[in-house]
């Protein structure tokens, strides 16, 4: 496999990344096929060694100020300047990725981190942000929503239940607390579509390559979160009774690559629930593995709200455990050969 750098396509305006327009698909998909000729680009499916690139929730929703979950980081520009960096990091090494596998956080306005799923004793719902406990939902502080149980064909009893295994599993497993958030990443919403910058090179490494890129929807289960792109945060009920299930079939992809570089939003959440979710189901059966993966430090942020939250600290901290597995914390302006491992021999 080329390990070289090639340039960045003209047609790309880095000052656009933080905005939503619409890819010009015909455009892109002729010049993506000149550029493959020009810069002897051969097929992925020629490649000796297989690379994915994992892209974790680089929707609109997380990704472009003013929409509902804008990870903003510390800075207050941080899923801007993480994309910016990250598509000329996918267009430099557009010969070395074999597949792209990009991850959607799909939502409905009734599941159990938005708002409209609680009422207070006055029938009012949280605001965006509101922790939910345990001892919340067993005080009766927050319960299930009559509404809400109805929508999803389920019993106020039923559900209240549910709500409290769910919030014990939650602290017992030591998960964040279940959060409720801003409505986001909206089934059928602008909000859930990927950044547009990003989408265009996908699009453009899909038509260059000969490689159909891997989407995997995450987060559809109204009775759990789903951080992981791997599984969701609980898995059955107060019953025992599955709710949800891990993806198995994605777990098993990304065990079978020769490296997997990730990057995406927020490193404090779905990132690092996902990176951490994969290392507890492969440590002591695929010791090997984890020394494959590369995550991107500087493009993924962690979730900052001034005044509300902030889980730089719980980000770091998880990316220092990532490194300690064995896992390599990388720069996308670093060239390959500048990394450790197999991609950098």
């Amino acid at each position: 496999m080329p390990e070289r750098e090639l340039p960045i396509p003209s047609h790309f305006d880095a000052d656009r990344v933080g905005e939503v327009w619409r890819v010009a698909y015909e455009d892109r998909a002729i010049e993506a096929e000149s550029w493959a000729r020009e810069h002897g680009i051969a097929p992925a499916a020629e490649d000796d060694r297989r690379v994915c690139l994992l892209l974790v929730d680089i929707q609109n929703t997380f990704c472009i100020p003013d929409f509902e979950l804008f990870v903003g980081g510390r800075s207050g520009n941080g899923a801007v300047d993480d994309n910016r960096r990250l598509c000329e990091f996918i267009y430099r090494n557009l010969a070395n990725i074999s597949r792209m596998t990009v991850t959607l956080d799909t939502h409905r306005p009734i599941q159990i981190f938005h708002a409209v799923f609680f009422v207070d004793a006055e029938g009012r719902h949280p605001p965006p942000y509101t922790l939910i406990t345990p001892e919340d939902v067993e005080s009766g502080r927050w319960r299930g929503n009559p509404a809400a149980a109805a929508a999803l064909g389920e019993t106020l009893e039923g559900l209240q239940e549910h709500l409290t295994h769910y919030t014990r599993a939650l602290s017992a497993g030591g998960r964040y607390a279940l959060t409720v958030w801003p409505y986001h990443a909206m089934l059928g919403g602008i909000g859930h579509a990927l950044v547009s910058g990003v989408e265009e090179a996908v699009f453009f490494h899909s038509v260059a390559r000969g490689s159909q890129p891997d989407f995997q929807v995450k987060g559809d289960n109204p009775l759990t979160e789903s951080y992981s792109a791997l599984g969701p945060e609980v898995l059955s009920d107060a019953a025992g009774r599955p709710v949800a299930h891990t993806n198995h079939a994605l777990l098993r992809a990304l065990t079978e690559y020769d490296a997997v570089i990730v990057a995406g939003q927020a490193k404090s959440h779905c990132v690092a629930w996902s990176v951490s979710d994969f290392l507890d189901r492969i440590e002591g059966r695929l010791p090997d593995v984890a020394g494959r993966f590369y995550l991107l430090e500087d493009c993924t942020s962690p979730v900052v709200v001034p005044g509300a939250i902030d889980y730089t600290d719980e980000a770091d901290a998880a990316f220092d455990r990532f490194r300690a597995a064995g896992m390599h914390i990388v720069r996308s302006t670093t060239p390959f050969s500048g990394w450790p491992g197999i991609l950098g021999h």
